[in-house]
């Protein structure tokens, strides 16, 4: 059973209340506390020892990664983050100073983006570090950004490039917090999801929820430079076009507007971020697989996105 086959067994017959307006199965849970003029955003992530940071990492950019996941789903909603807290689990054998200075990067992050840490748990775990926060946050009542809301015809945008993250970006990636609450406010944005798991996989997960399929157009899809040079200097390397579909951890927006919206938004989109690409690269069709095409045809993609437990 793979991560995916998992959660859809665990989360079918969740209990939920009148507050729940958008549960388990997007980027944050929406949640309705009856603000006149708000909703609450509900996120909690976690980052683990040899899984999603390696033993010598940088303590100060493992801290701030460990926030930085969720900011990135409250940006994928075009939501603002607002409080926090940190579980951490710690082996026996954890260093003081080594701990104080992921509390250092993750504090850093939080000052930057207006986020109160508020409390949290420390515990024991055997072996390695795991860090897990929960995140709040706040959305205008009515300018969520769902998964599921997209529609056929609609353009996909990515922001950024794909691919190579491991490289380096993984441990240093914007959320695209401002980026999307700009996106909400002068476009009508019809399904957002932040690039965790890469492409491959979460675009299956905006196809999953909205009930359709996708055409991409190759030549389209933004390469890093990094992924370039993974599979330049490493003979057994992914292509980077392989890459920027499945490495993960790009954390980067993809999402989907009207066709008619498309090149609109791409002039107000290099006047408001000159500094950060902006690429359409397919369309959201009828169907239920993905068709990739170049100048010599189309073909079904058959490759996914990073899934635990395989």
């Amino acid at each position: 059973m793979n991560e995916f086959e998992l959660i859809a067994k665990l989360t079918q017959a969740l209990p939920a209340n009148q507050t729940v307006v958008t549960g388990a199965g997007d980027d944050c849970a929406v949640l309705d506390f009856g603000l006149p003029d708000r909703l609450l955003l509900f996120k909690t992530d976690a980052v683990v020892e040899g899984i999603h940071f390696e033993k010598g990492a940088p303590p100060e950019k493992i801290g701030r990664k460990a926030l930085a996941r969720c900011l990135s789903d409250i940006a994928a909603m075009a939501g603002t983050p607002a409080a926090a807290l940190v579980t951490l689990g710690l082996p026996q054998s954890f260093q003081p100073e080594t701990i104080e200075k992921i509390y250092a990067g993750l504090n850093a992050l939080a000052k930057k983006h207006g986020v109160a840490i508020v409390g949290g748990e420390t515990t024991a775990n055997p072996e390695r570090i795991f860090i897990s926060v929960a995140l709040l946050g706040t959305v205008s009542r009515g300018k969520q950004i769902l998964r599921s809301t997209t529609e056929a015809g609609d353009a996909i945008f990515v922001t950024g490039e794909l691919g190579g993250s491991a490289a380096g970006k993984h441990l240093d990636f914007e959320p695209r917090l401002a980026e999307a609450r700009w996106l909400a406010q002068h476009f009508p944005v019809h399904a957002m999801i932040d690039l965790s798991d890469g492409l491959a996989g979460d675009l299956r997960h905006l196809l999953k929820a909205g009930g359709l399929g996708a055409e991409l157009f190759k030549p389209a899809i933004p390469i890093s430079r990094a992924a370039k040079a993974i599979a330049r200097n490493t003979p057994s390397a992914k292509t980077p076009f392989a890459a920027a579909l499945t490495d993960g951890e790009d954390f980067e927006l993809l999402f989907t507007v009207a066709a008619g919206d498309a090149v609109k938004l791409l002039d107000a989109w290099k006047r408001q971020f000159p500094k950060l690409k902006l690429s359409c690269i397919g369309k959201m069709v009828a169907g239920d697989s993905i068709m990739v095409r170049d100048q010599t045809g189309a073909q079904r993609l058959g490759v996914h996105g990073y899934e635990h437990f395989k």
